[in-house]
């Protein structure tokens, strides 16, 4: 493979071992990097490593510090902390499988693509994917990588498997403190009823390309013209688009008819179907003329 393993070593099922590499199943986008300059002259700021009383030090001469009590550290040299056993550094050992709905989604932090090291572990390897796969649950276990240990998970992914990194139980606020104020209330069946038809109007297969980051094509436009405009001033249009409808009272109801409109649909959904039915009530007023014979027998 083209690309540089991020981790090697052996995923551990019982006495079975797995040789396997992990690589990165993520890469960042293409983000706008800005620099800081100084604008009088035009330069690049730039930043020296300096100690309190000495001036701009050399980076030979830095070390890790941990700070035991004020203004005193432990000093550690990178190779005593490289030197620290922990056997998830080579090894991740499958201690528990669960069902995947189990773990929230709060929890998931950084997929990896898990791969056999070589073609001796192609086996086993398959064995293992296929038997998640069979029994459609989510291995877990704890993996030491730079500098850290994490909790994983590993899961089936096409001809390969999936490791995600995951975050521990204190690293993860509870919703009940920002969720506490939202009022327990059934919401009108009608409005739930458009709300719904809105949805599977718009509901399609899940396309990861159709999606693209419109800030940075928004930031390039702007610096573009910046660099045509030699140095004016631009300041983009805001529209009048807040972000918010502050103390403004929505009708919710025409606002969800409005979006079917523009969605394409039409505010027949399901509650609109119970009163699509009320036009069949006119053959009733049909058979009224049948009436008038009695009128020629008075």
């Amino acid at each position: 493979m083209a690309a540089r393993a991020y981790w090697q070593g052996q995923i551990r099922l019982a006495l079975v071992s797995i040789p396997v590499e992990i690589y990165s199943a993520t890469r960042s986008g293409a983000q706008i990097s800005f620099h800081q300059i100084h604008e009088p002259s035009g330069q690049r700021i730039k930043y020296e490593k300096v100690a309190p009383g000495v001036g701009p030090v050399d980076t030979d001469e830095i070390l890790k510090g941990f700070e035991v009590e004020k203004g005193e550290y432990v000093l550690l040299e990178q190779d005593e902390i490289d030197a620290v056993k922990l056997e998830s550094k080579k090894t991740l050992e499958l201690t528990q499988f669960v069902d995947a709905h189990e773990i929230d989604v709060l929890y998931y932090e950084k997929p990896y693509f898990v791969v056999p090291a070589d073609d001796l572990a192609e086996e086993a390897f398959i064995v293992l994917r296929e038997a998640l796969r069979r029994t459609k649950k989510v291995g877990l276990g704890q993996l030491a990588m730079r500098g850290r240990e994490y909790i994983v998970s590993l899961k089936p992914c096409g001809r390969g498997m999936v490791l995600e990194t995951l975050r521990y139980a204190d690293e993860v606020n509870k919703a009940q403190g920002y969720f506490r104020d939202i009022p327990d209330d059934k919401p009108d069946p009608e409005l739930l009823d458009l709300a719904e038809a809105l949805i599977d109007k718009k509901s399609a297969a899940f396309d990861p390309g159709g999606f693209h980051d419109r800030y940075v094509d928004a930031l390039k436009a702007l610096i573009e013209r910046k660099r045509k405009a030699k140095g004016q001033k631009i300041i983009e249009d805001k529209g009048g688009d807040t972000g918010r409808s502050g103390a403004n009272v929505v009708d919710l109801m025409a606002a969800l008819k409005k979006s079917m409109e523009k969605s394409g649909g039409t505010t027949s959904a399901k509650t609109p179907a119970k009163k699509a039915a009320s036009p069949k009530k006119p053959p009733a007023a049909k058979a009224a003329p049948k009436r008038t014979p009695a009128k020629k027998r008075a």
